[in-house]
Parts: C-alpha cells; structure tokens; sequence
C-alpha cells in the first residue's frame, strides 16, 4: 500500500518539478517535507509489518527468512546461500501452518528422525552450484545402493544414473530407486544394448581389445557405454560435474573447507576439465565383516598421497607377499566438468574429443574403495564369470592379478582353505604391522563415512525411503513382463539374476528383510582397465 502511495504522490508532483524556476520557494519546502515524511514512514511500516509477520508464522511463508543470515555461513560461495541439509532454523521442527516449499519443510517428516537430515527427500537442490551428478552401473540390492546414495546426498550430489541389472533391476529394488528424487534408473534392456550398438565407441580402437571376452571385460565396455549416455543426460539435466562411481566406493572430499563435494569442485580453477580423486583401499581388521561402509575405518594411502621414501620403503611389508600394492585397481577415479566433445575413457578417465583435458589429482581427497571387505565377496564373483580356474583362462577373465588368484581359490578350495587365504591375503590381523604402517602413515582411519551413513540410518532415512515407495506390481505381472522379451527388464546375459529375482519375489519382504545384509548381494566388479600402483622394482614410473 505505501509504494502504490508514494508512486501517486511522485506523479502528481512531476509538472510541480518541471516548472520549479517559476515555483516558489515556499511549494518547493513543503514537498521536501512531504518526502521526508513518506521516506520516514515506509521503512517503519516495512519493518513493523516484517515484525508481525516473523512474530505470527515464525517466517515460514517466505524462504527467504528461513535461508538468509546465521546459515548462509553454512553454504559454499555461490551457492546462493542455500541450506545444507540439517541447517534450517530447529525451530520449524515444531508443527505449524506453512504454505512453503520443501526447503523448510526438510526439518519435519512424518517418521521419527534426526534434525540433521530431517525429509529424506532432500529436497533443496533449486540453485545449488556446481551441480554434480554421480553414473553408475550396479547389480547390488537396496542395502548397499541405498547408503552409498544418500552418503553422497550428503556431501553434495544432487543427481545419480543407476544403470540397473540383475538384483539391482528388480522391481521391489528399482520401483524404490525411482522413487528418490534426483534418481533416475536405466534398464539394461535389449533396446539399450541395441542403441548402444551404434554407439560411435564401438567402433573406437582404444575399446576394441576389450570386446567380446568375459567377465569384467565386457563389464569395462558396457561402464564406458553407459558413461557414454549418462553424459548426454547429465548435459540435458544442467548439471556441471559428472562422477563415475561403483556402488563399492565412497567420494572423501578432504582437504574442502567443510566436509562438502560441492565446496570441493567450487574451489576448482574454471580452467580445470578434469578432477583426479586417488584411491584409497579398504583394509579388513577382522574376517567377519557384514557392512564394509559402517564398519570398516582403516584404508591404505595412495601412492600419490605418500612420500616417495616411505612408499618404497615398506613396500615389502605394506603388500604382504600380494602381486601389488593394492589389491585391486591404483590408478583412482576422476570427475570431469560437462562440456561438449566430453566421452568417458575407461571408467577411471574422461577425455575430450576435441582435446586434452587440464587435469589436477587432489592432494588430500580421496576415493574409498570398499573391496574384498566381507569374505562373501571371494565366491560372489566365482558365481558371476563364466571363467575355468586355470591360470590361462583367468588371465582371458581378469585384468587384475589379486581378482586371478582369488577366482581361482574360490573355485577350487575348501570353505577353511578359503578362509585362510582370505586371513593371510586380506584381513590386517598383525596389530603390531598395523601400527607401524599407521604411523609411517601408510594405514590411516577415516571415520567420516561411518558416521554418516550410521546416522543416516539411524535416522530412519531408508526405512523410510522404502516404506514410502509405491507398492510393488503383483507377481503375474511382473512374470508377464519377463516373458514379453521386447519389455523385458532382466538381462539374458545375468541367468543367475532372473533366478535369484524368481526367488525373492515369492513374497512382498518388509522393509527390515529389504534392508537385512545379504551374504549373496551381488559384489561391484573392480573397474577396468584399472592400472595397479607402481611396484618397488619399477623405479621407471617415478620419472615420468
């Protein structure tokens, strides 16, 4: 009301304004005090009318209040002082009235949680920069997705691709998985495979070798071609950063202001294309382990992360008679800056067809590979390949030395010569070795994603998440849609899948059996072509 006011006021005087040299003095002083008047009132009635507001609604009717101030601390620069998740005013958790959006409802939801996450939804991602966006391709179930999603939500990304297959194509998984916002799942299906037939990467030397040999040979090519794909959609979806990550490995955006991905690629040079994240590996303490990502805390440094001397050094006593340094692939992952020409270059690069990407490796952040963790991952991958335990014919199946010779133990040995195996080869059980290696720094804790991910689960983030999906389609139907091979969502390659998806889908399971650990859980297969870290004896590496 007061704007409209001072606009007619303005008006009227316009002419008094244009004719001020024949105007007299007194007109003119009467003006100004009129002025001065309407300039005095508005602030006030502004704030007395901002006052009522605040004191009646708590300032809920306008997202504005509710974001600005004390928690634009919380939020990287240029993120337009959005709340991190957990951030909003406490004081909305007490029920009222609110006609706003779901930024200031993320403290309330419906089942018991904590504030720190409050709506499982996340729902705050309208002008949140840099966009990233996570693609991967998995055949795990819903208690290995799920927490490695939201562990990401957390620390920043807003988008994930799930290239689903066999477990993880399931309706009672996928109908869950769509349900998420920011998720968006791709059936590997006859259609896909045809469409990625004519994929201009099929017809690329550097891909060539790899084709047609079993495995995660073929794995490493259908990761390349969904990458291909995930950044058109990336592209279309407006995000900045693109990440290829398996369902084994969690970001560790260390060495950040805060305990942010976001803020991490925030403070990356414009010029940069490529963010290099070196690996780091699990390290088992014990041989009983259910939940790599809630109890495990011990990981072992990259290469690039070490002092040359202190690397080479104890090489010896860091592999422990292991044909690497690490067990499964060195060479990290990389999150590349979506631009046109971007392809992916094995599932650890991304390259440019128009150029060589500037690249940087982070000192201090990491990828935590979660490998080898549960001594079930030894057979999970014996009953995926269709692979004979002969040295020749594992070398056709596997890239990595260590993935040889744990095929071939887990096809030819007894349940207790395994377990040997897995005691010497994997579990650190030596705590006199474990903590010389930690002090030389070759070992180290990281606690962060354990605490995350257990209080998200404490929370009731996924019970919720998978209580509140839309019912599963009833058995006849879903037969149905495995006979119509046209529609059909389960891959003929994955027989053992279909079987096992046969199996559970007898009855609707409750949220805690969806949740329960399940020793068969489809494993991630390691990615390829994944270069081990440099060996003591090849003092070559070093120069380049």
């Amino acid at each position: 009301m007061p704007s409209h006011h001072h606009h007619h006021h303005h008006h009227r005087s316009t002419p008094l304004l244009s004719s001020a040299t024949s105007a007299t003095s007194s007109s003119s002083q009467s003006f100004l005090s009129k002025l001065l008047l309407l300039l005095t009132l508005l602030p006030l009635s502004l704030a007395a009318l901002a006052f009522i507001l605040q004191w009646r609604g708590g300032g809920e009717s306008d997202p504005t209040i509710a974001t600005s101030g004390a928690y634009s601390r919380w939020a990287p620069r240029g993120s337009h002082h959005e709340v991190f998740p957990g951030m909003e005013t406490f004081s909305s958790l007490s029920p009222k009235s609110h006609s706003s959006s779901d930024c200031i409802n993320l403290g309330r939801s419906s089942s018991p949680s904590l504030p720190y996450y409050g709506d499982w939804k996340f729902g705050f991602e309208a002008n949140i920069k840099p966009k990233i966006c996570i693609t991967t391709s998995t055949s795990a179930g819903l208690e290995q997705i799920l927490p490695w999603m939201f562990y990401h939500k957390v620390i920043g990304v807003t988008t994930f691709f799930l290239f689903v297959e066999g477990h993880a194509a399931s309706p009672n998984v996928s109908k869950v998985l769509e349900s998420i916002p920011g998720v968006k799942v791709i059936y590997r299906t006859k259609e896909l495979e045809e469409q990625q037939a004519k994929s201009r990467i099929w017809n690329e030397t550097w891909l060539s070798s790899f084709f047609y040999k079993p495995c995660n040979y073929e794995l490493f090519v259908k990761q390349s071609l969904n990458m291909e794909m995930a950044i058109v959609m990336a592209r279309d979806a407006g995000m900045d950063w693109i990440l290829h990550l398996d369902t084994d490995e969690l970001i560790h955006p260390a060495g950040a202001r805060e305990y942010s991905l976001r803020q991490l690629l925030l403070d990356v040079p414009s010029n940069v294309d490529m963010v290099i994240f070196p690996n780091y590996e699990s390290s088992v303490e014990r041989d009983d382990i259910k939940d790599p990502f809630t109890e495990v805390s011990m990981f072992k440094k990259n290469f690039d992360h070490l002092p040359k001397d202190t690397y080479f050094g104890m090489y010896k006593e860091s592999t422990r008679g292991n044909p690497n340094y690490f067990l499964t692939y060195g060479n990290g992952k990389a999150a590349a800056r979506i631009q046109d020409h971007l392809r992916p270059n094995g599932a650890h690069r991304w390259h440019n067809y128009m150029k060589t990407p500037n690249e940087i490796k982070l000192e201090e952040a990491a990828v935590l590979h979660y490998t080898y963790a549960k001594f079930s991952d030894l057979t999970s991958r014996r009953d995926r390949c269709g692979c004979k335990p002969t040295k020749d014919d594992v070398k056709r199946c596997f890239m990595l030395e260590f993935d040889r010779s744990a095929f071939i133990i887990a096809s030819t040995a007894t349940e207790e010569e395994m377990l040997n195996w897995y005691r010497e080869h994997v579990v650190w059980g030596d705590k006199d070795l474990r903590l010389k290696l930690l002090r030389k720094g070759i070992l180290t804790h990281i606690y962060a994603p354990t605490a995350i991910i257990q209080g998200l689960r404490e929370s009731g983030v996924f019970s919720s998440v998978i209580a509140n999906a839309p019912s599963t389609i009833s058995k006849d139907k879903f037969l149905a849609s495995i006979d119509s091979s046209n529609s059909s969502r389960v891959v003929s390659l994955a027989s053992h899948a279909s079987r096992k998806i046969g199996r559970d889908r007898q009855h609707q399971p409750s949220v805690r059996k969806v949740l329960e650990i399940e020793a068969s859980a489809a494993h991630e297969e390691a990615a390829v072509p994944p270069l081990s870290p440099p060996a003591a004896w090849t003092m070559t590496t070093l120069e380049q």
